[in-house]
């Protein structure tokens, strides 16, 4: 409906108020216009209008001015009042009545032609039209609801002027038993229900003559075209009668009023706020007709009525409507329930192959709506194992993927092993270059050629001495000095050469020349090969076994480059060198660039503040080399430059350390030097070669540093013993210290856990809720292992919101406040979990090792430090060993209490699970209160929503509203899909032009 549009209800022309050839001023033309723009016209119309120009405005004022209304509001308000006036005759009231179709007809093409001003003044408080139309609808059923239970109850009704119709209702209720009189005194009474008075005798035969014509038909039309105002559809919505009266409409006979009402009343449904009208509207209507259940005559007339065709499309429509356009689902399925209860399912069962195609297409939309509870479900319990079944893959997938994350740290172990190996190799090679043993030459080719060379006076035999022509890696299988075999170590005579005795050149047999290298050997990423190289000497033969690794491309072993100036140290992260095949630093060349810079001035730029003596480098080495040749080290060169480290921390000469050691003075040594220290306690071999050396009268001043130290280290007696002890002096504090706290945690933890009444009673809750879940599939048990109280986290509620843990939580503050705060009871447990108790008593026991250790020795040699030690020290440890007996017999009675075993059930194990289970617990709470407060806030918010919709029945929106319902309705049967945009009809500010997309 477009409004403001003249129409039919128009009448005679009238005199044209302006020329359209002849224009005012534009002040005129403007005030015109705001009376034309006063009219209902839509928004977008309505700013079309503002834009046209002042001649254009003027000939649509001229051209509306032509039609004058026909007749203003009261004159129809009059008529219809005259018919509902109880003091009329009964023959003028014939004469008049004759006429009331017509008047109602034109009242209809008035409100819905006429514009907005004519409507409202119609609706006024003066005029109360719509009071008016209501009340002669109810009018015009009162005869309509008589005629209809007559017949119901199977009897003629003829208004014989013998009968009495001036009794009064009471008079007909105590005294008549007849079926007429019945039904007139029910009649009556639901009279009295719909609008408060009940009817005489004159007003019962006064509404026969109207139900016999068409006039509750256009009253409908009446309201409908009301409706399509905004203004005038809030009106109706918030009347006391109107929706109940438009809705007993239903009972008449004619069946094209039957589908106008019920296509109203679905349009209705649609509008927010509107369903629960219509729902109030039949319960109204269920207890007027005294339906047993509601929807009754409806699904009656649907049965009975198979013929007519618009009107079983419009009532299906209006079920469709009625059932599927509510939000709330369980809403949904009763209001489902309640027509499939009168029988709707199995009428529709047979309806579904009419002929009709409007019919079949309203009757599939309903079932394409139904909710089919069964199959929902058998849905969710599928849903449920879908669920479940995914909990498995999850789980194998997640211990697949730790399977695959332990073999690839495991790879990467053993290839960070293996470049270890390459760079000790690499490293060990740079060391025999740098003592003369050998010596490495790039080749050509880019291979690495190792030359051995002579020790001390001059070398002989093959392979070439000092001098010689340099081997290559490539050809050390054909040299006569190396031997390849891929099951170990052989000897240059073959498996059957000597072994671990080493015969003197003289006496070696010439080796027959080994196999020659597996062509794919240089073609393998990384290939480790052992080479045997023969270095002949003056006196023996050394055999040095030199582990090599071949890439696809030789690395070139980088000499260390010697400066003149001590230079700062750059931070870079280095690759290593199985890392540079293939990158840009394989294809650059750093020495090359060194040629080319001036690198003393980068030295003079760079060199530290401290610095040693200038070595001139373009010198003769003669003296370094001569005093290099003069020390002597007896010692193995990686040991040897180790124990110089560790012997410069102390700052104290060899003499001052030895009596130190011999004199258990700990004030003198530090423990921590001490225990660097205890990593050179001379070898078997070391000893005796110091020995050797005493023996044969050699200087000790001809000795390094460290060498001489090992030696006067290595004549204290019971130097091994000594070590231990004062290691142990030194460390008893700090031992006893660690170890206390540890074991109080365990005998607190313990004692709090088995004594605690309050978390006595909350496995109780469990153990009774559990069996409640079991009980039935699985039988009741007795008790439960600790580590199920991880699983109250997986035990979900069906709408999967709550876990079981959850719930405990709930039940705790409503029926166990006092149990809330059970966690409090726990104490050290987070301490305890962190105690490997294994550990600690066996720290334990090797102190009472020690102790005993330093009683013998004290017992054997008279030593004042330890004596001072004993009596200080062995009240601390008898306190910790009893604490350790203590701690291991409150764990075990705890364990044992809560059914476990502490062989297989550590500390470690036993209380993070209480640790684990405070804290889900304190944050289950957590959730519970978050999940309480939107919960409270979601109340408030309905709340606030029922308040604005009890002030507001019906929300503003758009006029036209209502047809446009209708048409849509028309065109597009209603699906649940569209539930929600349908709703939104009179809450949109702007409507879809398009209705159908």
């Amino acid at each position: 409906g477009d409004q403001g549009r003249p129409g039919e209800a128009r009448g005679d022309q009238g005199e044209a108020r302006g020329k359209p050839g002849v224009r005012p001023y534009r002040d005129q033309a403007d005030r015109h216009f705001v009376v034309w723009n006063s009219m209902n016209l839509p928004p977008d119309k309505a700013r079309l209008l503002r834009q046209y120009d002042n001649d254009k405005k003027w000939d649509l004022i001229c051209d509306q001015e032509r039609f004058q209304v026909k007749n203003p509001p009261h004159a129809y308000i009059s008529k219809l009042r005259g018919y509902l006036d109880p003091g009329v005759t009964r023959k003028k009231f014939r004469r008049r009545v004759q006429e009331s179709t017509k008047v109602l007809r034109e009242l209809e093409i008035s409100l819905r032609t006429n514009h907005i001003g004519w409507v409202r003044e119609f609706l006024n408080d003066e005029n109360r039209g719509l009071d008016i139309l209501v009340e002669y609808l109810s009018f015009a059923q009162c005869a309509v609801m008589l005629n209809f239970e007559g017949l119901e109850m199977g009897e003629e009704i003829s208004l014989d002027k013998s009968k009495s119709w001036s009794r009064s209702i009471e008079d007909l209720h105590q005294g008549s038993t007849q079926p007429f009189c019945n039904t007139l005194v029910r009649s009556a009474r639901q009279s009295v229900l719909r609008y408060g008075t009940a009817p005489n005798s004159k007003t019962i035969k006064n509404s026969l003559l109207v139900s016999q014509k068409d006039d509750v038909h256009v009253c409908i039309m009446c309201l409908r075209a009301i409706m399509n105002y905004q203004y005038g559809f809030n009106l109706v919505m918030s009347h006391a009668h109107a929706v109940n009266e438009i809705a007993l409409s239903l009972n008449n006979r004619n069946s094209r009023t039957k589908a106008l009402v019920l296509e109203l009343l679905a349009a209705v449904c649609l509008v927010r706020g509107g369903h629960e009208i219509i729902l109030s509207a039949f319960d109204n209507f269920k207890e007027v007709c005294k339906e047993k259940h509601r929807f009754e005559k409806l699904m009656d007339y649907f049965r009975v009525e198979d013929g007519n065709i618009d009107f079983m499309v419009a009532c299906m429509q209006f079920i469709n409507i009625m059932v599927h356009s509510v939000e709330d689902m369980n809403f949904r399925v009763h209001l489902q329930y309640e027509f499939t209860k009168l029988g709707l399912d199995d009428y529709l069962e047979k309806s579904k192959y009419t002929e009709s195609d409007k019919l079949s297409v309203q009757i599939q939309a309903y079932l394409d709506n139904v909710f089919d509870v069964g199959g929902l479900l058998e849905d969710a319990e599928t849903k449920n194992v879908a669920l479940e079944k995914v909990e498995e893959l999850e789980e194998h997938l997640s211990h697949s993927t730790n399977t695959q994350v332990h073999t690839l740290r495991r790879m990467i172990k053993e290839k960070d092993a293996a470049f270890q190996r390459s760079f000790n190799i690499e490293k060990r090679l740079l060391e025999m270059e740098q003592q003369g043993t050998i010596r490495l030459r790039k080749q050509p080719d880019g291979d690495i050629a190792i030359e051995p060379l002579g020790g001390g006076g001059g070398g002989g035999g093959g392979g070439g001495g000092g001098g010689g022509p340099g081997v290559p890696l490539s050809d050390f299988g054909q040299n006569g000095g190396f031997s390849v075999g891929p099951g170990g170590v052989t000897g240059p005579g073959g498996p059957g050469g000597p072994g671990s005795s080493l015969p003197r050149a003289s006496e070696a047999p010439p080796p027959p020349p080994p196999p020659p290298l597996p062509p794919a050997l240089g073609t393998l990423p990384c290939t480790v090969i052992v080479f045997h190289i023969i270095v002949p000497t003056p006196s023996v033969l050394c055999w040095l076994s030199i582990h090599i690794v071949l890439h696809s491309r030789a690395i070139r072993i980088k000499k260390p480059i010697k400066t003149k100036f001590r230079l700062p140290i750059f931070n870079w992260t280095a690759l290593k060198p199985n890392q540079i095949n293939g990158t840009v630093f394989s294809e650059i060349d750093d020495e090359r660039v060194l040629e080319d810079l001036d690198v003393e001035k980068f030295e003079e730029l760079f060199k530290t503040k401290a610095q040693g003596p200038v070595v001139d480098l373009s010198g003769p080495k003669t003296k370094v080399s001569q005093k290099a040749i003069n020390k002597i080290s007896l010692l193995d060169a990686n040991r040897s430059k180790n124990l110089a480290i560790t012997l410069r921390k102390a700052n104290k000469s060899t003499e001052e350390i030895c009596k130190a050691i011999q004199t258990f003075d700990l004030k003198a040594l530090p423990v921590d030097f001490v225990e660097c220290l205890m990593r050179f306690l001379p070898t078997e071999a070391e000893g005796k070669m110091m020995r050797q050396y005493e023996r044969e009268r050699r200087p000790l001043d001809a000795l390094t540093d460290e060498d001489r130290f090992m030696l006067f280290f290595s004549k204290i007696e019971r130097l091994t013993q000594r070590m231990n002890i004062i290691t142990f002096v030194g460390n008893f504090s700090d031992n006893v210290n660690m170890l206390t706290p540890q074991l109080n945690a365990i005998i607190a933890a313990s004692a709090s856990v088995k004594s605690s009444p309050k978390l006595k009673r909350m496995l109780e809750i469990i153990l009774a809720l559990g069996n409640y879940m079991n009980s039935s599939k699985r039988g009741s048990v007795y008790g439960f292992k600790l580590q199920s109280l991880d699983l109250l986290l997986d035990t979900k509620s069906t709408d999967r919101k709550m876990t079981l843990l959850h719930y405990i939580a709930v039940v705790v503050k409503e029926k166990y406040p006092e149990l809330a705060n059970f966690f409090n009871e726990l104490h050290f447990v987070d301490k305890a979990a962190a105690v490997s108790l294994e550990n600690v008593l066996l720290d334990v026991r090797e102190l009472g090792k020690g102790m005993d250790l330093i009683r013998r020795e004290s017992s054997l040699h008279d030593h004042s430090v330890l004596k001072g030690f004993l009596q200080t020290s062995d009240t601390q440890l008898d306190k910790l060993q009893k604490d350790a007996k203590t701690a291991e017999e409150a764990f075990n009675n705890v364990v044992n209490y809560f059914g476990e075993s502490s062989k297989t059930t550590p500390p470690s194990v036993f209380f993070p699970v209480f640790v684990r289970f405070i804290r889900a617990y304190k944050d289950a709470v957590e959730d519970n209160e978050q999940r309480k407060k939107q919960q409270q806030q979601e109340l408030i918010s309905e709340l606030r929503k029922r308040q604005a919709k009890d002030h507001r029945p019906v929300y503003e929106g758009k006029d036209g509203t209502i047809e446009d319902i209708i048409t849509v309705l028309k065109s597009v049967p209603f699906t649940a899909r569209t539930a929600k945009r349908g709703s939104r009809f009179f809450c949109d500010a702007q409507l879809c032009d398009d209705s159908n997309c």
